[in-house]
């Protein structure tokens, strides 16, 4: 019986390295594979990223020709309570987008309540001495242009948006994006 065991431990032992050397191969193809899928899973993103920015640029930037009116986007009316802390005031806004392209005008249309409560966020937050100076209304139009085009995923640099911003770390150095919307118009303007 001694001879039958040790045969079955020498069976046993050969087994155990066919196992062996089967589960390294197996570990090898799989590690291989996943290899081969990020490589092409990086070459893919990689792509996609020369294509989101080759259509991204015609997307943001209007070429309009010469002599072509340019589309109004009127907004309805903002009514809003201000920040001023001594005192309860509210404004009135009308605000009408300038567009470059037509087809543009129509996004917008798709994005208003995405729009408007962008607006709205950013005029509750102003106070009636912000609004009521020059400067105060310039930056209001130049923030209410950049939270115009934010929901359809276009976003502006900070930097020529708030000049009096201290200045951020820059983590890449990112293409100026051109807004669609090429002004901000405001129809009526009351503070109370």
């Amino acid at each position: 019986m001694a001879t039958a065991a040790a045969g079955n431990d020498a069976a046993v032992k050969g087994g155990g390295k066919k196992k062996l050397i089967i589960i390294i191969a197996i570990v090898l193809v799989v590690v291989l594979v996943g290899v081969a899928a990020l490589l092409m899973m990086k070459k893919k993103s990689h792509a996609e990223d020369e294509e989101g920015a080759a259509e991204e640029k015609p997307a943001a930037t209007a070429h309009v020709k010469p002599g072509t009116p340019p589309t109004f986007v009127p907004l309805d009316p903002f009514t809003v309570n201000l920040a001023d802390k001594e005192v309860d005031r509210f404004a009135q806004i009308g605000i009408t987008l300038e567009v470059a392209d037509p087809k543009f005008a129509d996004q917008l249309k798709a994005y208003m309540p995405a729009i408007r409560n962008n607006v709205l966020i950013v005029l509750s937050h102003k106070t009636s001495a912000e609004l009521l100076s020059g400067e105060g209304k310039e930056k209001l139009a130049r923030e209410i242009r950049r939270e115009s085009v934010r929901p359809m995923g276009i976003e502006l640099d900070d930097e020529e948006e708030d000049e009096d911003a201290a200045p951020k770390k820059k983590k890449k150095k990112k293409r100026p994006v051109e807004s669609p919307v090429t002004q901000v118009l405001f129809s009526t303007f009351i503070v109370q």
